[in-house]
């Protein structure tokens, strides 16, 4: 019986379900599981095999080493998978591999395990690791990813050169690029993803791309490599423009494949380059003529279409993602989805039908489930449309097998599990409760849907997470306010769990969270996303401030008691509110943007003009508008600032600076800052101690007479 509120103790006890990896013939799927030690501050993934009717679950790889990128075999046999050792078990799996083992025994390696009993075996040594394997479809080959440096291109040289960078005394980063680190890591070394195959039964191991000085796409590789159902191309996702890449652009390249050992040599013709001495023609970009991003290819079952994802406006990350069809034999272009107004289609499959093509989008809220016919909507695309087959919470990636869509199923009152959708009954079934056990002494707080009219006389969607009555009963009045604002901007809060963020674990004190999907977020159409682009501050402060009132008219939250919370955008968002109003108790400000002039440090600049209203040496004044530090003068709430300093997304310089301005103008204000953390908080225990700073400091403001069981003992009074 559920006795007791979610701590944050608890999102760290919880298993963290993953997208499973389904067999071809739907029988069973391969189920990625983590879970975290806080005390050794690690993580381990394992994978389970857990039959389609969810009847069992047995673990299939060992809890010493972490596994993940599950993917099993055309005939199901056999799983290829990425193994990594965890934190000081690095060593014992470094001897475990015997005195002549791998020299690269601390990296992630590709392993293949026999899905009837066995071992798992090593198939890759390779220096910086190995990652997203992808299956022949006759099972002979895999295709994966590792990177190597663009001036020691072979795995011999790369190996030396990271050698060498270890043991360098010079630490300095030197570059020429406009785009030069990435969200936490420098990009100056010069290592680039290539693409190498793997003859399982030779080993042999060739580089099909061996000349390619090209990143992939930085933050997951997963989804955008695929190999053709002839195994004779091989299609993946790549930055197109070159240093100093300005802009920086994404696109599909297409790769014609060596035979594998024991088939007739490729045709002589366009090869001018040459790997384990095979000769490989060079890697075409699929569209030249598109002049905007191109991503995740994905290749049809008989083999006619190349489907892939492109956005038309450069200079916005919030443009919708359109799906296109390349027809392979009439070696033409056509986009499906032109007409088709939803945002974030992603993450595109094939079912059993060579032309079923099943996705997933997001809809006001919420994903979906969605199919399309590719060579109807080919022939005519404003006649044939997606079809919605299932929505509801938020759905990872869809695998298909045998008319079943095999994901993962969230919402705001429960962490994902993997569930099955037959898409001829539309019957869903769960299939795995990992979470179930821990969750049973727990009481969630109730989700409501409220819809209001915003800015403009929009309307606007919330979702509001009610206090448990363990925390908060009717007899005690209405309960403080807490708002939680979402990053991007341009993102939304779906009906979905959150381990960062988690608005269950915020209402657990007895407050009302709630979560405004305020003008600028994805799901409501193209115009509602890009209408605040060049006022960031406007209608999305209104809708907060139109939110704020719809749940004090209605009775719901105590306006004398009331705070806002957010995190990247949602930071720059309640710093322009601490500006422009004193009616909130307190702010907490997790990486927010507080001043856009040195936003300029940020590892992605192209866009801003568009975003943010100006530049620094055009329409300054458009820049400054709605910029929190220029409007200094209304603050008076008072504010936690929180940040990490690997932060290169929002550059920790911008915590230290509405920090020491409130400092200076004699408000309180606290600074919490994490050396070793990015734009999220990621080790456990620095989570945990993130968890209690926020929630003491809205205790210490919204509730100061009632003790906080989340405050660590330091903290506690």
């Amino acid at each position: 019986m559920a006795n007791r509120a979610l701590t944050a103790r608890d999102l760290w006890a919880l298993p963290r379900v993953g997208t499973p990896s389904p067999a071809p013939d739907g029988s069973f799927v391969v189920v990625p599981v983590t879970t975290y030690d806080v005390e050794s501050d690690q993580g381990t993934t394992r994978l389970y095999r857990v039959d389609s009717d969810g009847s069992e679950a047995r673990p299939l790889t060992s809890p010493e080493f972490s596994s993940s990128s599950p993917a099993v075999s055309p005939d199901g046999t056999k799983l290829a998978f990425v193994r990594k050792p965890v934190g000081e078990k690095s060593g014992a799996g470094r001897k475990a591999e015997g005195a002549s083992g791998p020299r690269h025994a601390d990296k992630s390696q590709l392993f293949v395990m026999p899905l009837d009993g066995g071992e798992a075996e090593r198939v890759t040594d390779v220096p910086l690791g190995a990652g997203c394997p992808v299956w022949f479809p006759d099972g002979s080959r895999i295709a994966f990813l590792s990177k190597v440096y663009r001036d020691a291109p072979t795995l011999e040289e790369t190996a030396e050169k990271a050698k060498d960078i270890k043991e360098r005394k010079v630490t300095a980063h030197v570059t020429e690029d406009r785009v030069y680190r990435y969200w936490d890591r420098w990009l100056t070394d010069g290592d680039v993803h290539h693409v190498f195959v793997l003859h399982l039964r030779s080993s042999e191991l060739t580089d099909v791309t061996p000349t390619s000085k090209r990143w992939l796409p930085f933050m997951s590789q997963e989804g955008h490599l695929a190999v053709s159902p002839e195994g004779d191309e091989l299609a993946f996702t790549a930055v197109r423009s070159n240093p100093p890449y300005d802009p920086m652009i994404q696109g599909v390249f297409v790769v014609t494949l060596p035979q594998p050992p024991g088939n007739e040599p490729a045709a002589p013709g366009a090869a001018d380059s040459e790997s384990n001495g095979v000769s490989l023609p060079e890697p075409r970009l699929l569209d030249p003529t598109h002049p905007a991003h191109a991503f995740r290819p994905l290749y049809s079952p008989d083999g006619r279409w190349l489907i892939y994802g492109i956005q038309r406006q450069l200079d916005f990350y919030g443009d919708r993602q359109r799906i296109v069809a390349y027809d392979r034999r009439a070696k033409t272009h056509t986009v499906l989805t032109e007409q088709w107004d939803v945002n974030g289609a992603s993450d595109w499959t094939f079912g059993d039908d060579p032309n079923e093509l099943i996705f997933t989008a997001e809809v006001e809220g919420r994903n979906a489930v969605f199919s399309l016919d590719v060579a109807a909507a080919a022939s005519d695309p404003e006649g044939n449309q997606p079809r919605q087959r299932l929505r509801g919470g938020w759905l990872s990636r869809p695998q298909v097998a045998r008319g079943q869509v095999f994901t993962t199923l969230q919402s705001l009152l429960a962490p994902p599990e993997v569930v099955s959708f037959d898409l001829g009954s539309g019957k869903l079934r769960q299939l795995t409760s990992f979470t179930k056990p821990l969750l049973a002494d727990i009481e969630l707080g109730a989700v409501e849907e409220i819809v209001f009219e915003g800015a403009e006389g929009d309307s606007v969607q919330m979702y509001v997470v009610h206090p448990p009555a363990v925390s908060h009963s009717d007899e005690d009045g209405p309960p403080p306010l807490v708002h939680m604002v979402h990053g991007g901007p341009h993102g939304c809060f779906g009906d979905q769990w959150h381990w960062r963020w988690s608005a269950q674990a915020f209402a657990a004190p007895g407050y009302l969270v709630a979560l405004v999907n305020f003008h600028g977020s994805t799901g409501w159409g193209e115009d509602f996303t890009a209408s605040i682009l060049g006022r960031w501050g406007d209608q999305p402060y209104e809708d907060v401030m139109l939110a704020t009132d719809v749940l004090i008219e209605r009775g719901m939250v105590d306006p004398e008691r009331m705070a806002v919370t957010g995190g990247s955008y949602g930071g720059y968002l309640v710093s322009w509110i601490a500006s422009q109003t004193s009616r909130f108790n307190c702010i907490v400000n997790h990486a927010g943007v507080c001043d856009f002039q040195p936003q300029y440090a940020s590892d992605v600049t192209q866009g801003r003009r568009r975003s943010m209203g100006g530049e620094l040496w055009d329409r300054l004044d458009g820049l400054d508008k709605y910029n929190p530090l220029r409007h200094a003068s209304g603050f008076s709430s008072p504010m936690l600032v929180i940040h990490g300093e690997r932060d290169y997304r929002v550059p920790y310089v911008q915590g230290l600076e509405i920090y020491n301005v409130y400092k200076a103008m004699g408000l309180p204000a606290r600074l919490v800052c994490y050396p070793d953390e990015n734009h999220w908080i990621l080790k456990p225990q620095n989570s945990l101690h993130w968890y209690s700073e926020v929630l003491t400091w809205l205790r210490r403001w919204l509730r100061p007479d009632t003790p906080d069981a989340e405050a660590l003992p330091e903290q506690r009074s």
